[in-house]
């Protein structure tokens, strides 16, 4: 696929495993992509599959959604 599929695929993926609205999701991957997590892939057609979307959907996930120390502060 291309890369512009893949980022689709990547966002499709978030709103359908994770229950991210279509919006959030697009401000994902678009942060993601700013912050060159998908530099490879652009370079690399071979990293561009539906596993590694899966993947890469979930490590966006996990790292927009990942607890914050000063949430537990007192």
């Amino acid at each position: 696929m291309t890369y512009e599929e893949y980022l689709d695929e990547v966002t499709t993926l978030l709103v359908e495993l994770f229950d991210v609205k279509e919006k959030a999701a697009i401000k994902y991957v678009m942060n993601a992509q700013a912050e060159d997590f998908f530099t490879l892939h652009d370079d690399d057609p071979a990293m561009r599959t539906l596993e590694r979307a899966r993947e890469d959907a979930k490590a966006i996930y996990e790292q927009r959604n990942k607890p914050r120390p000063e949430m537990y502060r007192k």
